[in-house]
């Protein structure tokens, strides 16, 4: 068969040299989607080879290879090989798959190893085998009953890039006996490898004997006593000169030399043990201790022993502990070599890899895999047996770690999950520090180790008790009972998870080592045991020293220098955690322990991270970061720290918005922590109170410092004089007063002295000054945080407050409100804060979701403004008028009078509820100029929403088959059966249009229950009889996406999306209502009697209807809602603001391309609020980045207003770096924004554009869209534009780029990184105009049409984009071409002087300039294509050459030559027919071996040859209109070079852009007889220009393309 490549490939594939070459594009980018297949079906014994020509090492993971069944003409291609089914074998790393499931593992050579220039073949044997070879070795076997017919698959995967197909042939006899023989000496190896056996020497039971004897007379059996396991000689952090005399009691000592013996002789169920050693005497079944080391007891080496004192596992009593301990020592090595020895099974995770006899296990590509690592024993535990093992390898990339427990699955007939956590029967698991039961949680805290902090080195077991019971060990310490009853036949099994890579299972055991170990780890769960604890009074010992020091004992990257007062990370560049320090002793009550920041780096993320402890730094096991440290299992014990701005409690945020942003800090920077005496915690930033952390802190805390990511180095601050007064707490039962609350009750006389008061909810924290009030435990706890305003309101006074802070942890739950907002006559001091002011039924008004609420009770529904519907950023304020009525004001704009009759003196409430976490007063709050003291404007009117006609919303006519519409659609009624009751809506839902129904008729004969939600599926595309065209169930419908809500499951096309979201449709009744609505953010929202359940599935398309299902006991429904126009034209009230609009009429408003209305100028600056290596000057319009290569975002201060355009430029770029800018818009406000390190680390309401990509809250949404932001050259002015209908517009040198992303919510602010190569940018705010004049693409064009004449020729011949929009003078590409131009040698003469008229092709270079694919020129007017992927280098016009006006209306054409043919060519400044162009009809000279041809001799004797050749001929110069053509390989051949600056191979082509008189030629139908349009806009029958006429060609420039 041909060595040749199938043209159908993956869509990154790019086929070159006949096919034979594949290269995968993108390969910085992308990692997959690089399949390529065979031409033909292999042939038995034909090797399809290929050579491995790139890699690159962005990626793990490599080439991978293999055969399958399916033909490639007609295959949907996967991302990789892996995904292929259907009769596919596919070699991957050093392992077999067939159809994506490994079938062998350790096969062969790792393909991941092999580099370039290295050949991997796959074969097919006569015998159905499959063989890979690689560098002409056979690899042997790798799967055997294979089909015929079958295609090579090749996997440009990872690191492969490119290869190239060598051959396709049977092996050479030479190569296959050099296989034979490699194979025979592999298989004599194997034969003579070492079998390794663990046994204990004989020496090791020595002078124990007696100490054995007294354990089993004190303990009475051996089988209860667990075994302790050892440590590896792993070191620890215990000190070294711990003795156990002195630490433990006399009777714990005896337990722990106990437990160490016992574990010598335990029983595997009274059969042979994994212990070596001499035999005992046996006697009727009973063993003498006393005969241990006789000859006659000795085990065999192939496993058994004599009668008279070798044990077997079938000898004996089962529960006789002599019996046990007999046979135990009478199997001893004989015992290993059995089948009784516990070893991991064969079968295992598909990352498993086994060694070490099976007694090693290691999850490969532990770097990109975390799951797929389970393992499990060869057979099931006996009784009382220790299953033990060590751990040999952690990673610290993962979250998570080891997971070990039991199974009663047999491993034999088990299909391995991810994790073991995944199965759902007989499966105890320990994870973490608790119990998992089938993959639920049955106990939280099982015991103090988490074995998510155990290190390399620590040992894990577990024991089957005879009882039933199961226990867990960690480093020999038995944790107790983890479940009571346990099946009789288990497995153990082991989950390679996360951090865990490498287990090995323990057999022998060092006994000494164990015992120092143990001493230690009791010692650090129990100080007291074996010495005196030290009191730490509240005064000093003035006779000892008291100063606060840094402990010896710090993290494993951390040390500690000058006399215990400094810290650092000494590879602070290398490493970004093991930097935990404590202090050397407990903090007193109200001493304040603070520290200097003296160094930092700019490479990592994340900061210093400061907090207490009730750990001793003398005994504990120091952890990576502190807040992994999670062995405090109640409220008043562990660990509190604060990191960035938050704080955690034993690893578990408490508080998401506390205080000053430690990341944000900087050298020379102070942070504190003090616990006062009533058990309270408060931190101090640069000696500034951050308010109360946390309650309830026990006394005696170690400080702790976390030396992690950028900070390096901090310094104890002894002197504290300097610090500012702690404010005095109180506490009175459930009112909590915050000590940074104002104190005054009564009003102040100060037109902006509103604050929030300093009695509020249990939950609530008042911080900023009585400004900003926040709910503590937001994820916890839902309610009990009610604020309240300082002081009364004033008539028409407005008090505003801005959401500053949300979460989703009650989305879909019954609390899922988000904030409620209102006033009461109840002074503060008279308050009993309740759960919600909701509760209060006197004297109080609430505004909740839409429902006005008086004293608890609903009196209003459908207000003008939906709480719930609010987001982070909104603004909501509350105003009483001198007539009593209450006005709530939505982002400013007034929403109608909500209640009368309001008493005056009323305080504003705030209850931080739900979703809502924190909320700051505005500086809009005070009194207001407006005319609502007196206001007489009306009401808002609502529409009552019934199904009656007048309605909006209707059914489509197109529905299952027993359903009938009633009341010109309003209404439908399942007539018959159970099922076949899908309604449409009669349109598309518009973005946030509620489309709602209510329940009319319901059967209790059926179960199940109504189904709603939102389809793709348009109701007119389907056929006329409904039976024929919709399933009977809406959860069967899947022609197109649907998405729906069934009971309280999400599901999208059938498929379970997610479980338990909101009420229950089931649980419906008549008169409940349900709707649904396509949010702006593509979220799918259902609401249940007005309350939205929250987001129930994202990413939902645009176009979707809604549907529901009538389906079981719901029988009958009837719309209740009206559309978004109707409704906007019906219910909008007069505005009191002129500039305000509702979102209908924008919506209907045409956008045309005459004037659109014009829009104030808003004058952008950048907000102070920034990266922190931002430096703003010239009026925060210049903004630099100072330092390092990120912590650089910028936002605007003022939101991006609709139509305007904000434009900056790029004034500096430094090419230290790689990538440049970003830039984009952000949906909430920047004012308290805490900037990450880069951009794409923002993840809520933000559209991002970087490179040639948009993102939406960092997940990519489009490609390929405008030039690549990182060839922006300096100089470049960039701009960003929201148009009238939502639309985000990128402008790049004032030309648009088109619509980058939709539904962009208001207001948005302008988001710039300066990352990487950009270093500083500049607001333009010369010619801000909006969009709708002139735009600067037509302006340029129009000069182009006016140029100047350049050496005789006008510029505007090849349509050359202005200069002044054009410049990327950092173009690598064109730098390439230009370098290959240099190597030809050509002469400067030849090419125009002037640089400026050369220009590059290449994606980034044309669309910065905003070029056209098409453009038409000349007289008449003839289309011709811009040579995309070209460079061209502008030619010096001859002076013989016509320069008069009518040479503008030539046209434009390309012409394809060879290298061999150009300086012909040029030398005759024009195209000649005898030339050596491969496009003359003279044939064509053979070129030499370095791709040049061979030279002509230029006499003139030679002269009337060709003269009477053209005689004899007619002559022909073929062109074209398009390079796609003329660029063509047969007529551009491919010549290779070698870069002289990369010293990297490329190919290049050359050709010609000539201008054509018209007239002069003809136009004819392509020659190669390709059937695929060429090019989309020429037809393959007009595509080649045929001219006869030499001087009607001119030579305009040299292209170049370089692969």
């Amino acid at each position: 068969m041909a060595a040749e490549l199938h043209p159908c490939s993956g869509k990154l594939i790019g086929l070159s040299n006949s096919n034979r070459t594949a290269q995968r594009n993108q390969p910085v980018q992308e990692f997959n989607h690089g399949l390529v297949l065979s031409r033909e079906p292999l042939k038995d014994r034909d090797v399809f080879t290929v050579r491995i020509d790139k890699k690159v090492n962005s990626w793990s993971g490599s080439i991978e290879i293999g055969v399958t069944s399916l033909d490639p003409a007609g295959l949907d291609f996967p991302s990789s090989a892996t995904g292929l089914k259907g009769g596919s074998w596919i070699v991957s790393g050093c392992s077999v798959l067939r159809d994506g499931r490994s079938v062998l593992e350790e096969y062969g050579r790792d393909l991941d190893q092999l580099s370039e220039g290295d050949r991997v073949g796959i074969q097919r044997s006569t015998r159905g085998e499959l063989h890979l070879w690689v560098n002409g070795q056979d690899c042997g076997a790798a799967a055997s009953g294979l089909p015929t017919g079958l295609w090579a698959v090749v996997d440009l995967y990872g690191k492969c890039t490119q290869v190239t197909v060598v051959s396709c042939e049977p092996p050479s006899l030479a190569e296959r006996d050099t296989e034979r023989e490699t194979v025979e000496e592999r298989e004599q190896e194997d034969e003579e490898e070492e079998v390794v056996v663990c046994g204990v020497r004989e020496e090791e039971f020595g002078g124990l004997t007696s100490a054995v004897n007294l354990a089993a007379a004190t303990n009475g059996t051996l089988e209860e006593v667990p075994e302790l396991p050892p440590t590896n000689n792993r070191p620890d952090k215990f000190p070294n000169n711990l003795e156990p005399e002195t630490v433990l009691t006399e009777h714990q000592l005896f337990d722990v030399l106990n437990n160490a013996i016992v574990s010598l002789y335990r029983s595997e169920d009274n059969g042979g043990g994994d212990l070596g050693g001499g035999g005992i005497g046996r006697d009727s079944g009973t063993g003498s201790r006393g005969d241990r080391g006789s000859s006659s007891g000795g085990g065999s080496v192939n496993g058994t022993s004599s009668d008279s004192g070798g044990g077997t596992g079938n000898t004996g009593s089962v529960n006789s502990p002599a019996g046990g301990g007999g046979a135990r020592l009478g199997a001893v090595t004989g015992g290993m070599l059995t089948n009784d020895a516990l070893l991991f099974h064969e079968k295992c995770g598909t990352l498993i890899k086994l060694s070490n006899n099976n007694k090693t296990a290691e999850r490969r590509r532990p770097l990109d895999e975390f799951n797929n690592g389970v393992v499990m024993t060869n057979r099931p535990l006996r009784h009382n047996e220790m299953f033990e093992i060590r751990i040999d390898k952690l990673v610290d990339k993962w979250s998570g770690s080891i997971e070990i427990g039991v199974t009663t699955h047999n491993p034999n007939n088990l299909d391995y999950p991810a994790t073991m956590t995944n199965l759902r029967s007989g499966t105890i698991m320990m994870s973490g520090c608790g119990i998992l039961t089938n993959g639920k949680g049955t106990r939280r805290e099982y015991c103090e180790f988490s074995l998510d902090e155990l290190q390399e080195g620590d040992h894990i077991g577990l024991m089957h008790k005879a009882s039933g019971a199961l226990h867990f060990y960690i480093n020999g310490i038995d944790q107790g009972v983890a479940a009571a009853q346990t099946p009789a036949v288990v497995y153990a099994v082991v989950d390679l998870y996360g951090m865990a890579v490498k287990v090995t299972i323990v057999h022998n055991h060092n006994h000494s080592d164990r015992l120092r170990r143990n001493n230690a780890i009791m010692r650090a769960l129990s100080p007291d045991v074996g010495r005196p604890r030290p009191a730490h009074s509240l005064t000093p010992d003035p006779d000892t020293p008291d100063r606060l020091l840094f402990h010896s004992n710090c993290g494993q990257k951390a040390a500690i220098i000058s006399e215990g007062r400094t810290a650092l990370r000494p590879h602070a560049t290398d490493d970004f955690n093991h930097g935990v320090v404590l202090s050397g002793r407990p903090l007193h009550s109200n001493e304040v322990f603070q520290v200097r920041i003296d160094k930092m780096v700019d490479k990592w993320a994340g900061s210093i991270e400061i907090g207490v402890t009730t750990h001793n730094p003398a005994y504990l096991q120091l952890p990576s970061t502190m807040t992994n440290l999670r062995s405090g299992n109640t409220n008043q014990s562990g660990t509190w720290m604060m990191t960035g701005n938050g704080v955690m409690h034993n690893g578990t945020t408490i508080l998401d918005e506390y205080g000053h942003n430690l990341d944000r800090l900087k050298a020379g920077d102070t942070v504190g922590v003090v616990r006062k005496e009533d058990g309270s915690l408060h931190f101090f930033v640069n000696g500034v109170a951050q308010g109360p952390a946390a309650w309830n802190v026990p006394p005696s805390v170690y400080a702790v410092v976390d030396l992690y990511g950028q900070a390096a180095q901090a310094t104890i601050m002894d002197d504290v004089a300097d610090l500012p007064p702690l404010p005095e707490d109180s506490s009175e039962g459930p009112t909590v007063m915050s000590p940074s609350s104002p104190c005054s009750v009564a009003g102040g006389n100060s037109a902006n002295d509103l604050r929030f008061h300093q009695l509020h909810g249990t939950n609530a924290v008042i911080t900023n000054g009585g400004r900003t009030a926040l709910r503590q435990n937001c994820r916890s706890e839902f309610n009990d945080a009610i604020v309240i305003s300082n002081r009364c309101l004033r008539d028409g006074e407005l008090f505003e407050i801005v959401i500053q802070k949300m979460v989703d942890r009650w989305s879909g739950s019954i609390e899922a409100g988000k904030i409620m907002a209102g006033v009461t006559a109840i002074r503060p001091e008279e308050l009993e804060f309740p759960n919600t002011m909701t509760d209060i039924d006197y004297d109080t008004w609430m505004l909740s979701g839409t429902a006005i609420m008086q004293d608890g009770n609903t009196m209003r529904n459908n207000y003008g403004c939906d709480l719930d519907t609010l987001t982070t950023g909104s603004r909501i304020g509350m105003m009483r008028s001198a007539t009593g009525d209450l006005h709530y004001y939505i982002n400013g704009v007034d929403q109608g009078v909500a209640c009368t009759g309001l008493p005056p003196d009323v305080y504003a409430v705030i209850d931080l509820y739900g979703q809502c976490v924190q909320v700051s007063i505005t500086s809009s709050s005070g009194p207001q100029d407006n005319s609502l003291c007196t206001s007489n404007i009306t009401e808002k009117s609502f529409p009552v929403h019934s199904p009656v006609a007048g309605v909006a919303h209707r059914l489509h006519s197109k529905h299952g088959k027993n359903v009938v519409l009633l009341g010109e659609g309003c209404q439908a009624v399942r007539v018959g059966g159970y099922a076949h009751g899908i309604v449409f809506s009669a349109k598309e839902l518009k973005t946030d249009e509620l489309f709602e129904v209510k329940i009319d008729e319901v059967d209790d004969q059926w179960s199940g229950s109504l189904h709603m939600g939102l389809t793709t599926l348009a109701p007119p595309e389907l056929p006329s009889c409904p039976m024929s065209g919709l399933s009977p169930s809406l959860t069967q419908l899947r022609s197109k996406v649907t998405w729906l809500l069934a009971g309280s499951e999400v599901r999208r096309n059938g498929l379970l999306q997610r479980q338990n979201y909101g009420a229950s449709l089931d649980r419906l009744t008549v008169g409940n209502r349900v709707g649904v609505k396509r949010c702006s953010d593509d979220t799918m929202h259902v609401l249940i009697d007005g309350e939205d359940m929250g987001p129930a599935a994202t990413a939902v398309a645009k176009n979707v209807y809604a549907v529901l299902d009538l389906y079981g006991r719901v029988t009958a429904v009837s719309i209740v809602s009206s559309s978004v126009l109707e409704d906007a034209g019906s219910v909008k009230a007069p505005s009191l603001s002129s500039d305000s609009c509702s979102e209908g009429e924008e919506d209907r408003t045409p956008v045309e391309g005459g004037e659109p209305a014009l829009v104030p100028n808003t004058v952008m600056t950048f907000l102070e609020n920034h990266g922190k290596n931002i430096q703003l000057s010239h009026e925060n319009l210049t903004a630099a980045r100072v330092s390092s290569y990120n912590q650089g975002l910028l936002v605007t201060a003022q939101p991006l207003p609709r139509q305007q355009l904000f434009q900056f430029q790029i004034d500096r770029l430094n090419a230290s770096w790689t990538s440049s800018l970003s830039l984009g818009v952000i949906g909430h406000s920047p004012d308290r924004l805490n900037f990450p390190s880069t951009a794409c680390c923002l993840k809520r309401s933000v559209w991002l554009l970087q490179r040639d990509s948009v993102f939406h809250n960092s997940l990519k949404i489009c490609e390929n869209y405008g030039p690549n932001l990182d060839t922006c050259p300096e100089g470049t002015v960039l701009g960003l534009l929201v148009d009238g209908n939502s639309c985000l517009h990128l402008y790049v040198n004032g030309m648009d780029q088109g619509v980058a992303a939709q539904d962009i919510p208001t207001p948005c602010y302008p988001l710039i990184d300066l990352y990487g190569q950009c270093e500083q940018v500049t607001i333009v705010t010369n010619n801000v105009a909006t969009v709708g004049g002139e735009s600067i693409k037509a302006r340029c064009q129009g000069d182009m049409e006016k140029a100047d004449m350049v050496d005789g020729i006008k510029e505007s011949v090849c349509w050359m984009p202005h200069p002044e929009v054009n410049p990327n003078k950092t173009c690598e590409y064109q730098a390439l071409c230009s370098r290959f131009k240099d190597l030809l040698t050509l002469p400067d003469g030849y090419f125009n002087e002037d640089a400026k008229y050369n220009l590059c092709y290449c994606e980034s270079c044309h669309k910065l300039r905003g070029d056209e694919s098409y453009y038409k020129r000349g007289e008449p007017p003839r289309d011709y294509a811009l040579p995309f992927g070209w460079c061209r280098f502008a030619l010096r016009i001859k002076p013989h050459c016509d320069v008069s006006n009518s040479f503008k209306q030539w046209h434009i054409a390309y012409h394809g030559t060879s290298v061999g043919a150009l300086r012909r060519t040029l030398d005759h400044a024009q195209l000649l027919s005898g030339t050596s162009s491969i496009f003359s009809v003279s044939p064509v000279k053979t070129e030499g071996p370095n791709g040049y041809s061979e030279p002509e001799e230029n006499s003139s004797n030679s002269l009337p040859d060709r003269d009477r050749e053209r005689d004899r001929e007619v002559p022909r110069v073929q062109l074209s209109p398009t390079m796609r053509y003329s660029g063509l390989e047969m007529f551009a051949p491919k010549v290779q070079f070698r870069d002289p600056r990369s010293h990297c191979c490329h190919q290049a082509q050359v050709g010609f852009q000539v201008c054509v008189r018209p007239g002069s030629y003809k136009v004819g139908p392509q020659t190669l007889g390709a059937i695929e349009p060429l090019d989309p806009r020429f037809s393959n029958t007009e595509i080649e220009w045929i001219t006869k006429d030499q001087g009607g060609t001119l030579l305009y420039g040299l292209l170049i393309r370089v692969e």
